[in-house]
């Protein structure tokens, strides 16, 4: 299966070794696009895709990602980098290349439910997702034998109250030496420290098991029957340190009824949330997020 892994990551490379993304937030104003777009075509780039967004044409903020080809794009990106400073400063943009011969490093944090690591986990067996997954990281050495099947290391580091200070410098350390890019937290049910989610701001993503913002927190699907829901829902959104109120990626919901009780609306519950934290990992892998205040903009 590794083999099969590595295959489409030659086949994935080969065929994209020369295209990049470009992510760009900036105020709303006239030739924005024209001017992307010249600077690009001047340094022998060819636009793939192109989408843009504005909250308000006067006086609002305009977003736009472009995907683009570029020959010999690794040996350019320096000075292609430089040369963009100019336009950037005019406009007043935040932004941000991404170089698709780059494969992102993908780590999983997860405690003792295995719902949705098997998902990501088969996701990126077949190929479906285009990353590495160096490491995964648990509170429990529950799936340990799971994770190691395949190859993948995995770290068991206990948190409590009295060590999770240390328990999240261990983490950290791993992190940084496996190069991570960003964290999935599948079901990882420990609330991260603000000094933890300051080192990736906007690269953790969390599947929360409810619609948010109904029944922030703990035990939501035990609230929802207890409320008499019609829908049930499950959201992925960036963590921040307000709990379960950051940025959305992604949502999905199912209609439920009267006769489902508790386990049966975890049941359902386990399918929606595999299913939307799988597209909003695919969305930050493809570069479709922008920040933007506590919302997204996905293209």
């Amino acid at each position: 299966m590794l083999q099969t892994i590595n295959a489409n990551y030659e086949t994935f490379l080969q065929q994209f070794k020369d295209r990049a993304r470009l992510l760009i937030t900036c105020p709303d104003q006239q030739g924005i696009v024209a001017k992307v777009s010249k600077f690009l075509y001047e340094h022998g780039a060819n636009i793939v895709q192109s989408d843009q967004y504005s909250t308000d044409p006067a006086g609002g903020t305009f977003f736009m990602r472009v995907e683009f080809d570029l020959p010999d794009i690794v040996m350019k990106k320096e000075e292609l980098e430089k040369d963009f400073h100019h336009i950037a400063n005019s406009f007043q943009m935040k932004w941000k290349f991404s170089y698709m011969s780059h494969v992102k490093r993908m780590a999983i944090f997860v405690s003792k439910q295995d719902h949705c690591l098997l998902d990501l986990l088969w996701r990126y067996q077949s190929g479906d997702f285009l990353c590495e997954i160096p490491l995964v990281i648990s509170n429990h050495p529950d799936l340990q034998k799971t994770v190691e099947s395949l190859g993948i290391p995995y770290y068991f580091i206990p948190v409590n109250k009295e060590n999770k200070r240390k328990a999240e410098q261990k983490q950290l350390e791993l992190l940084q030496k496996y190069q991570i890019d960003f964290v999935v937290l599948a079901r990882y049910m420990q609330i991260l420290s603000p000094e933890f989610i300051r080192h990736y701001q906007y690269k953790i993503i969390n599947i929360h098991h409810s619609f948010l913002p109904a029944f922030v927190g703990a035990r939501p699907y035990e609230r929802a029957y207890d409320r008499g829901v019609k829908i049930i829902g499950a959201t992925s959104h960036y963590v921040t340190e307000d709990l379960d109120e950051g940025p959305i990626i992604e949502q999905g919901v199912k209609e439920v009824n009267h006769r489902y009780n508790v386990e049966d609306l975890k049941r359902v519950g386990r399918t929606i949330e595999r299913d939307v934290l799988a597209r909003a990992v695919q969305l930050h892998l493809e570069d479709r997020v922008i920040v933007y205040e506590n919302k997204t903009i996905v293209f």
